[in-house]
């Protein structure tokens, strides 16, 4: 016990110093700095939103993307189409998430390991289809562009450094929710189905029950994830829901360590880094990043929080 109070104190310690860190960066970064600390931060509610899949209840998805694209797409078409307001882009994109999720969640989860992991791929093409040839909503390959940053009453989310804040403070209440979920019965109850279905079921758990839930509840916050990325980045396209776009949310919770949501936020922030530092040298960054996946999955399973906690005392 003093062990485990220990390590929960230095857990407590590190995470509110990079509370106090993030808080101060706009003191110390320039701009561009500052712009990919906040892309980080966006796909680390992406990646969080992965790890409920995968981490919590064992389900890996190459299909993710499919409703943080959908989000982002719900926010780019009320904000230019119908000039919507925060609030309502913002539930929008949750919303549309959702349903995605919802839809979605019974074809997949019917299946297990392989045939899941195809099914989710199949649904993100899905997705993507949907998004490059239905060009009368989404304009196809030429995407939806000239998206004004929002305002929410008297504030302005045009300033780099007050987007920022923006991705920070959606960026903590998102992580605080999803802590919240891991640590409640529900959350305990999908660590036990990734453990053993089986024994789960015989105890008199709905384990199709928790998995549909575990689904919209991981489309909802990558909804959230992309309603941010669409003020960002002020263009949404295809390559929101891309292969791409899924994969390199898997490399960032398998690199920062799935189950434990620090670890792929951590992982987000090291892939956002790496491949803007990466792409600057080289076209092949994508190379770059296979190679990194190999490596993990060879030399460090759990990832960087799996290594850690490993480490000798």
């Amino acid at each position: 016990m003093p062990g485990a109070a220990r390590r929960g104190g230095w857990v407590v310690a590190g995470l509110g110093t990079a509370a106090v860190l993030l808080a101060a960066a706009p003191l110390f970064l320039s701009s561009y700095p500052l712009t990919l600390l906040t892309q980080a931060l966006i796909y680390a509610i992406f990646a969080m939103s992965l790890d409920i899949l995968l981490g919590y209840t064992g389900l890996p998805s190459l299909g993710h993307a499919a409703y943080f694209g959908v989000g982002a797409y719900a926010v780019a078409i009320l904000a230019t189409e119908f000039r919507a307001g925060f609030w309502t882009c913002l539930v929008a994109a949750v919303a549309a998430a959702i349903l995605a999720g919802a839809l979605f969640g019974p074809l997949a989860i019917r299946a297990v390991g392989t045939y899941f992991l195809m099914i989710t791929l199949a649904l993100g093409m899905l997705v993507w289809g949907l998004a490059f040839r239905w060009v009368s909503v989404t304009k196809g390959d030429n995407g939806i562009s000239g998206l004004e940053r929002p305002t929410l009453g008297p504030w302005s989310f045009a300033d780099p450094t007050a987007f920022y804040f923006l991705s920070l403070v959606t960026f903590v209440v998102s992580a605080a929710c999803l802590v919240v979920v891991v640590r409640s019965p529900f959350g305990m109850s999908l660590m036990g189905i990734r453990e053993s279905e089986a024994r789960m079921r015989s105890l008199g758990y709905n384990v199709w029950l928790h998995k549909y839930l575990a689904f919209m509840l991981a489309a909802a916050f990558a909804g959230v994830a992309g309603f941010l990325w669409a003020y960002y980045n002020g263009f949404v396209s295809p390559v929101e829901v891309q292969l791409v776009t899924s994969v390199e949310a898997l490399l960032m919770v398998a690199l920062g360590g799935s189950g434990t949501l620090v670890g792929p936020a951590l992982g987000a922030g090291l892939i956002v880094f790496l491949k803007n530092f990466v792409s600057v040298y080289t076209k092949r960054w994508l190379l770059i990043l296979g190679g990194v996946y190999i490596c993990v999955i060879l030399f460090a399973p759990g990832g960087i929080i799996g290594a850690l906690k490993r480490r000798p005392r």
